[in-house]
């Protein structure tokens, strides 16, 4: 469609073409959008001169909205734990719809924003970004916003522009705006609460300076990371300030007399007045409390916001049965209980039921597992042993709830394990109930590693010697040992020492390092255990002796604590170690608590050849116990058939016997005779046979047997004593025969026999030799 304009007439024909003497120019019916927005376009790409010639055709539309690619400047909240929330500004391109006096304002050009306000320009016109008067701010331009102040800029344009400094911390765009006076007093009240979250203290400081009401109500969306907070709240530019951690804005509003008695709702816990109990239900759920929780909960890493408001308001007031030491343990915020307790805070400050339910800081931080709040309440010198109304300590919270870290942190600082609560539970009675006994020996022994020895007023209740020794670790029984409270032979209620209880549980090398550093392995239980005695219930016995054997070589002593080492060594078959005891001295025929000598409980053992080396040593095969049992009895006992044991025992009896001599019954002539005493003897050097002085009466044995001959039992049987027991012959070098009958039967009779053999055997050996 075309409009043809002539000379004094308009027509409506579809088109007309240009003639020479009617015709003066022919336009498209949509040329007034084409040229605005070619004057959009101008002003966009800086071209003043083309803009210029366009705002001069008479069809240019000078309130023409048009579409343009715009690069904006915009901001983003960067929420940050215990540090104020910074804006971060950018720029983002993207197309919008705009006016030329807005793109006029955009890019700065004052001249072409005068022309066009001149002509006609509508400032108040609001588009998707905002009035011309919100662009000028945006972009920090103040002699254009001054010019459209002036040139009537409505007041929703100017309160926008208010807010949008406040955004973007325009502080002497502020100032010119609120003198203004088109900016009504909830505008610039919102104004405020903005620029105290967004931490622009220019702002508020030009704000305040210009009687915005400090103390005034504003519903604003407020954010934070910790705790997390994403909600709108009715609340004043203070609250919003302490929120948002922006020290500054605190200090101008509390200086221009904010008021600081304020209810805040913006807790994340509430609390059961009743049982003392805390529920965390969520940022802004919880009952309203006092701004000075509000900055505890909202914690700025400083502290300067805390302080302020401190000195303000009393640190110590209570609110629902707590105070701000409380809640400050409870938003397990280490810094604000910092603040607080060097603000004059009370460290054992406790909370009020209407139950009665009592419990303090220390407790709070112990049940909740806050190692930081606990280690400040710990550093400020709260009582470690303060119990709560069930007479539980912090130590037993720690083993009730787990806490492996404050256990440690309440050790290394002195808390004692030695306490009970009313029903008579003690921390480490507390742990095993809890099946916590494994986490509870690890912090304890961290403790003790770390040179710290736990304390303990009642050993009885809590032992730490006794609770290392029975979990074994050697690292923290060498940190033990030494230390003077330390006392390796303490024994508790049922008798039992360190050394014991290693013993019983079979942890070896714990036995080592205690035997080595002096504990007494002689003493008993209640029951009579010693600790080698308890060592028999495990596995492991041989190597507790084997400890006792090398403890008693190596220090030379004869009584390593009450260790028999050389009845061990012969128990044991050893030797070597037998041959090293004997030669420092050990008596081989002292018997030990039992009543066993070495050779006794090696010929129990079967050790021939250790039964041997002792016998050589000089001990005595007669010694008999309370049980009347001697070393061959022994050796018979529990070696079954004849075993090796048992011979050599046999030999030394045999070979005492026949050296030593004894009385016997003589036969003459083959039995014929009548018998008569005599004194007989083997001598050991010529292994001759003697019971008188003259030669016929000292005979070198050729053979000796035990029982009559068949001649003799002949003999015999005439007066009746052909099976007399006890009878044995020998047969000399000249083939004589000799019949004997000693006392003791056929067992003695056995002894003579075997006593003539290995004397006449080894002396002919010797002669040989």
């Amino acid at each position: 469609m075309y409009l043809i304009s002539y000379n004094n007439c308009t027509s409506l024909p579809y088109y007309l073409y240009e003639h020479k003497n009617i015709a003066n120019r022919v336009f498209p019916v949509d040329y007034e959008a084409e040229i605005s927005q070619r004057l959009l376009e101008a002003c966009h790409n800086g071209d003043l001169r083309t803009a210029l010639e366009c705002i001069e055709d008479p069809f240019v539309d000078i309130n023409y909205v048009g579409a343009v690619c715009l690069k904006l400047r915009k901001t983003e909240l960067i929420l940050r734990d215990e540090l104020p929330n910074e804006v971060r500004f950018e720029y983002e391109e993207f197309k919008t719809d705009v006016t030329t006096l807005f793109l006029a304002v955009h890019t700065g050009n004052v001249s072409l924003v005068r022309k066009l306000l001149s002509i006609g320009a509508d400032l108040n016109q609001k588009l998707y970004r905002g009035f011309t008067t919100t662009a000028a701010v945006r972009e920090g331009h103040l002699e254009i916003l001054e010019i459209l102040v002036k040139a009537g800029a409505s007041q929703l344009a100017c309160e926008e522009a208010l807010l949008e400094a406040s955004c973007y911390g325009r502080s002497r765009l502020t100032e010119l705006l609120m003198g203004s006076d088109l900016i009504r007093p909830h505008v610039a009240v919102h104004a405020l609460v903005i620029a105290c979250c967004r931490g622009f203290p220019d702002v508020v400081d030009t704000l305040l300076k210009c009687g915005v009401d400090a103390s005034a109500t504003d519903r604003m969306l407020l954010c934070s990371s910790k705790p997390s907070l994403h909600a709108s709240a009715d609340c004043t530019a203070l609250v919003a300030a302490v929120v948002a951690r922006q020290v500054s804005a605190v200090r101008l509003l509390l200086q221009a007399g904010a008021k600081t008695d304020v209810e805040v709702r913006l807790g994340a816990w509430s609390w059961d007045t009743t049982s003392g109990e805390e529920f965390r239900v969520g940022a802004g759920l919880a009952e309203p409390y006092p701004i000075t929780w509000c900055a505890v909960e909202y914690f700025e890493i400083s502290g300067a916001i805390l302080r302020f408001l401190l000195k303000r308001l009393s640190i110590n007031t209570p609110h629902y049965g707590r105070n701000l030491i409380h809640h400050a343990v409870l938003c397990n915020n280490a810094g604000a209980v910092t603040v607080l307790l060097k603000c004059g805070a009370d460290v054992e400050s406790p909370v009020k039921t209407t139950k009665n339910v009592e419990f303090r800081p220390i407790h709070l931080a112990c049940r909740l597992g806050y190692v930081a709040c606990l280690q400040h309440l710990v550093d400020f010198g709260c009582d470690l042993n303060s119990k709560t109304d069930s007479g539980d300590t912090a130590l037993m919270i720690c083993a009730k709830y787990r806490h492996e870290e404050c256990l440690k942190v309440l050790a290394l600082a002195g808390a004692d394990f030695g306490l009970v609560n009313t029903a008579g539970q003690s921390v480490i009675s507390i742990a095993g109930s809890n099946r916590w006994g494994l986490g509870f020996r690890q912090a304890v022994l961290s403790v003790v590693k770390a040179g710290k020895i736990p304390s303990s007023s009642n050993a009885s209740v809590f032992s730490v010697l006794m609770f290392v020794a029975q979990s074994g670790d050697i690292e923290a029984l060498k940190a033990l040992i030494g230390q003077p409270e330390i006392n390796l032979d303490y024994q508790d209620k049922n008798g039992f020492s360190a050394v014991m209880v290693t013993a019983l549980e079979g942890h070896v090398e714990a036995f080592r390092l205690l035997v080595y550093a002096g504990a007494d392995v002689k003493l008993r239980s209640n029951t009579g255990e010693t600790a080698l005695s308890l060592s028999e219930f495990n596995q492991n016995r041989d190597l507790f002796e084997k400890v006792m054997l090398e403890y008693a070589l190596e220090k030379g002593y004869r009584d390593a604590g009450g260790f028999c080492a050389l009845h061990c060594a012969a128990r044991r078959g050893d030797s070597e170690a037998i041959k090293l005891l004997t030669g420092k001295g050990y008596d081989v025929n002292v018997p030990d608590g039992e009543g066993y000598t070495p050779l006794m409980l090696a010929a129990r053992e079967g050790h021939g050849s250790v039964c041997e080396l002792l016998i050589s040593c000089g001990a005595s095969c007669d010694y008999k116990n309370a049980k009347g049992e001697t070393a061959l009895s022994l050796a018979r006992k529990n070696g079954g058939t004849r075993n090796a044991a048992e011979s050599v025992i046999l030999d030394e009896l045999a070979r005492k016997l026949v050296l030593g001599g004894s009385h016997v019954q003589k036969h003459t002539k083959g039995g014929k005779g009548r018998p008569h005493g005599k004194e007989i003897k083997v001598l050991g050097k010529t292994g001759i046979l003697r019971w008188g002085k003259s030669s016929c009466r000292n005979v070198i044995c050729r053979e000796a047997m035990v029982g009559p001959s068949l001649g003799f039992q002949q003999n015999r049987r005439r007066v009746g004593d052909a099976d007399e027991p006890g009878v044995f012959r020998v047969v000399t070098t000249k083939n004589k025969e000799v019949h004997f009958v000693c006392e003791g039967g056929v067992e003695t009779a056995e002894l003579w026999v075997r006593g003539i053999k290995l004397v006449t055997k080894n002396a002919i050996n010797k002669q040989e030799q």
